[in-house]
């Protein structure tokens, strides 16, 4: 029996196998799209790879300069060697050859030049470019040369905490090198060859080049010249007051520009101690910004300065120091045993006089003392283009109690970092506008644009010209104690001068201390502030008149030679300083010695609570000048 032929069923057959190919024509399109426009570019990629053969061109890495225009860190070129073993017609020979001119075992050199499963290898980077050279001349087949670049620092150890230095990949590592890494790299590029499928390159094809792209340069605000002159002061503090370390700072007080900055020790930047890496990375810790330290006395002159703008004491106000303070049931000892009697606002600050300051801070009292850290820049960060900042510690002032308060005043139970401290010293001293420190004066693209270039930054006024003005001329009397113009003969410079003691897990670490002096110039108006500490002494001396003040002199009179700037006094300043020879004290009452140092015209520390003098320095019979400071140790 015939079966009936059915239209409809038919139809149905027909629309399905249209869809079945509408369906298969749709992925096929979808598929065609993702590899053209969404894979496209990766294939194209993995085909080139394929086809061709690349050497990296490494992109010049951007120079850093002085304030100045003198080369900080430079680049040169290099070369990378590399094998294709598939080309090598004599491994062995070739192996030999290498080995022996690059410094590499043979065997390692060997089985490189022989592995024909991978198509190139790198044998060594950074190849000078005599080295080079000799390779080229040999034209041995199957081993290529491309470009690289190299980091050379034509001072050596000068800057090493500031400049950083880079890995062998041009890859900065630490300071301005890490900090601007990406301005400075540059883009690499490369050059490529058409090869067949085993690797091997093919002649009579095209070759491509796609140079490399230099990095931006850098201009910082540091003039080196200065920079050597601090740098010099700081290894002689190392070897004559055997410290563990030594930094410094100088900077503009109108601009917050950084025109030096050092620690000690510190290594050549082209000779990196990278088989010690506890060694490198404490000796590459910028300590200027990344250490906190209780600042001592140094830190009287903010105390002073709040004083001042708040009238809560003037110069008419006398206090009384008897050697000692009780603040909420504990005593405050004054570095001066036996006291400073009665004394006027001036007074106390030459005299260094802890309970003077004790009682000032009480005066202030928290709220305001606390809105004065907060106005100084303290507890936060500068925001200085160095990895790694510190922001300081200050007690929670919920928490501070009178006794805090009172230990805040002359520079205890608080922690800053140098450049936080000498931050907030140009804000008191120049007219008392804070500004933001900075270290990087110009940035300049490949093509000569310049992308950035910095300024005088004000980020607030903190006390009035007035108040800086009586400041300043305290200042200047702190360091005149011998007479006008005295510090540095023939030159206005102010200062003042810091012991502080160390902890050791919650506990003063007997016997450790930072001694530091903060100076400014010229003192009734300062252009420059220099700040030096010394950390851990261990000469047996530790005051900061004794430690810091005379390198503190040496950088000072070493920066007025190089910019040629004249004395305030050239009669003094031509004058032969003074000596006289240092007595025999010992023994002798403390009443004595103060006399007989006084008639000589010496300043003079105390160290002690006794009443005797055991010991003194610098030893009788010690040729002295009578700028310098000595000690006597009372027992």
């Amino acid at each position: 029996m015939l079966k009936k032929f059915n239209l409809h069923s038919q139809q149905k057959r027909i629309l399905a196998l249209i869809l079945l190919v509408s369906f298969i024509f749709c992925v096929l399109l979808i598929r065609l799209g993702v590899v053209q426009l969404i894979d496209g570019a990766w294939l194209q990629s993995k085909a080139q790879d394929q086809w061709t053969r690349d050497l990296p061109l490494k992109a010049e890495r951007g120079k850093i300069y002085d304030s100045t225009g003198s080369s900080l860190a430079v680049s040169y070129t290099t070369y990378n060697i590399y094998t294709r073993a598939r080309e090598i017609e004599n491994p062995k020979e070739t192996a030999t050859y290498l080995s022996n001119l690059l410094g590499l075992t043979y065997q390692s050199v060997y089985n490189k030049v022989t592995n024909k499963n991978q198509s190139e290898f790198l044998i060594k980077m950074q190849v000078e470019e005599e080295l080079a050279r000799d390779i080229i001349d040999k034209n041995i087949k199957g081993v290529y040369l491309s470009q690289n670049t190299k980091r050379y620092y034509p001072y050596g150890d000068l800057l090493t905490q500031i400049l950083g230095f880079t890995t062998i990949d041009n890859i900065g590592q630490a300071g301005i090198e890490l900090y601007y890494n990406d301005l400075l790299k540059g883009t690499d590029g490369k050059s490529l060859v058409q090869a067949d499928i085993t690797g091997q390159e093919l002649e009579n094809t095209l070759s491509y080049y796609i140079p490399s792209i230099p990095g931006c340069d850098i201009t910082l605000t540091i003039d080196a010249k200065i920079q050597l002159i601090v740098e010099q002061a700081l290894n002689k503090v190392m070897e004559e007051q055997q410290a563990k370390s030594t930094t410094a700072i100088i900077m503009k007080a109108n601009t917050g520009e950084i025109v030096a900055m050092s620690t000690k020790p510190s290594f050549d930047l082209n000779n990196v101690p990278r088989n010690d890496p506890s060694v490198l990375l404490e000796n590459v810790k910028n300590k200027a910004v990344v250490d906190v330290y209780e600042p001592g006395s140094t830190f009287k002159i903010l105390t002073m300065a709040a004083t001042l703008e708040e009238n809560t004491a003037n110069d008419n106000s006398r206090f009384y120091c008897g050697g000692s303070t009780t603040v909420d049931g504990e005593r405050i000892k004054c570095w001066r045993s036996i006291g400073h009697g009665s004394q006027t606002l001036s007074e106390g600050l030459a005299n260094s006089c802890n309970c003077v300051f004790v009682d000032l801070a009480l005066r202030l009292g928290t709220d305001t003392f606390y809105n004065y850290f907060s106005a100084f820049g303290l507890g936060q960060k500068t925001g200085i283009e160095i990895s790694g900042e510190s922001a300081g510690i200050i007690m929670n002032k919920d928490s501070a109690k009178r006794v805090d308060l009172a230990r805040m005043g002359f520079g205890q139970a608080i922690a800053v970092t140098p450049l936080q401290l000498i931050t907030a010293v140009c804000s008191a001293v120049n007219g008392g506008t804070l500004y933001e420190p900075y270290l990087i004066k110009q940035i300049v693209s490949p093509d000569g644009k310049i992308i950035e270039e910095n300024y005088a930054t004000p980020v607030r006024q903190v006390v009035s010209a007035s108040t800086s003005k009586t400041l300043n001329a305290m200042l200047e009397g702190v360091v005149s104690k011998t007479g006008k113009y005295t510090f540095v003969p023939g030159y206005e410079i102010g200062g003042k001068t810091g012991t502080s003691q160390k902890y050791e897990n919650g506990s003063i670490a007997r016997g450790k201390y930072v001694s530091s002096f903060i100076g400014t110039y010229p003192a009734s108006n300062p252009e420059y502030v220099l700040l030096l500490l010394v950390d851990e002494p261990g000469t047996g001396a530790y005051y900061g008149s004794v430690v810091a003040s005379p390198y503190a002199k040496e950088i000072f009179s070493g920066m007025f030679e190089y910019l040629n700037i004249e004395p305030d006094d050239p009669t003094l300043a031509s004058a032969e300083v003074t000596t006289v020879t240092m007595p025999d004290l010992i023994n002798k009452t403390l009443t004595e010695a103060v006399t007989t140092l006084v008639s000589l015209g010496l300043s003079y520390e105390i160290d002690g609570e006794g009443l005797t003098i055991t010991d003194q320095l610098p030893p009788a019979g010690t040729e002295v000048k009578i700028t310098d400071t000595v000690i006597i140790c009372a027992g």
